[in-house]
C-alpha cells in the first residue's frame, strides 16, 4: 500500500503528503525518482503533454490528496457548479470542510488516511458528540476534539506536543493543552497542490 501511495505522488508530480511524516523526511521515494511510475517513466518525466491529459492528472492528483472516489469527487464538483459564487473555491472549501480532513489539518494525525481511520473508528467529537462519518461537513463554531477515552490510549500518547507543532490554516484555531480545535471561518485552501480551475474543466467538457 505504501509503495502504491509514493507511485500516486510520483504520477502527480508532486507531494500529495499520502504517507504524512515520512513524506517529509530525505527518504521520500519522489526525491530520488522524480518521474512517473512505470518501466517507460524515467523518458516520459510529465505524462501526457495533451489539455486532457493535464486535466486529468490535476483531477486525479486532487481525488488521491483527499482520499476520494471517483463518484464522491464527482457530487463534490457537482455541488459546487450549482452554487453561487466561485466555483473553484466552493470546491476547495467543501473539500476542506469534511471531517477527516479537518481532523489531519488540526494535526491529531500525520495523514488524511489516518484521519479517516481515527474517525472511522470513533475516536472524534464534535461539540461533544462522537461522530464516525468521514465526509461530515464542519461548520463554523464547531469544536473537534478526541473522546475522553480515546485521549488515554497510547495511540495518542504524545498527542498534545504533536498538537503544539502543527501550523494550522487561518480557519482553524487549535489548543494543544485541551486537545481540541475550532472552526473559525469557512475552511479554505491557498495554493493548492493541484490546479482547481483544469479540474473545472475537464467535468464542464
Amino acid at each position: 500500500m505504501s509503495s502504491t501511495k509514493c507511485s500516486q505522488c510520483r504520477r502527480a508530480g508532486q507531494k500529495l503528503f499520502l504517507r504524512g511524516e515520512k513524506c517529509q523526511g530525505p527518504k521520500c521515494p519522489l526525491l530520488k525518482r522524480k518521474y512517473v511510475p512505470g518501466q517507460h517513466g524515467p523518458t516520459q518525466r510529465g505524462g501526457s503533454k495533451t489539455a486532457y491529459g493535464k486535466q486529468l492528472r490535476e483531477k486525479q492528483s486532487a481525488k488521491q490528496l483527499y482520499g476520494l472516489r471517483e463518484k464522491q469527487f464527482v457530487r463534490y464538483v457537482e455541488e459546487a457548479t450549482r452554487k453561487t459564487g466561485n466555483t473553484g473555491d466552493l470546491l476547495l472549501s467543501a473539500l476542506e470542510s469534511r471531517l477527516d480532513n479537518t481532523v489531519y489539518r488540526t494535526g491529531l494525525t500525520p495523514s488524511r488516511a489516518g484521519a479517516r481511520q481515527v474517525v472511522n473508528h470513533g475516536h472524534i467529537t464534535v461539540n461533544g458528540k462522537k461522530v464516525d462519518i468521514p465526509s461530515y461537513k464542519v461548520k463554523i463554531g464547531e469544536e473537534i476534539s478526541l473522546t475522553e477515552s480515546s485521549k488515554k490510549k497510547p495511540l495518542f500518547a504524545e498527542i498534545i506536543e504533536r498538537l503544539s507543532k502543527v501550523e494550522a490554516p487561518a480557519w482553524l484555531n487549535v489548543e494543544p493543552k485541551n486537545i481540541k480545535a475550532k472552526i473559525l471561518n469557512t475552511p479554505s485552501l491557498e495554493n493548492p497542490p493541484f490546479s482547481v480551475k483544469a479540474i473545472i474543466e475537464f467535468y464542464s467538457r
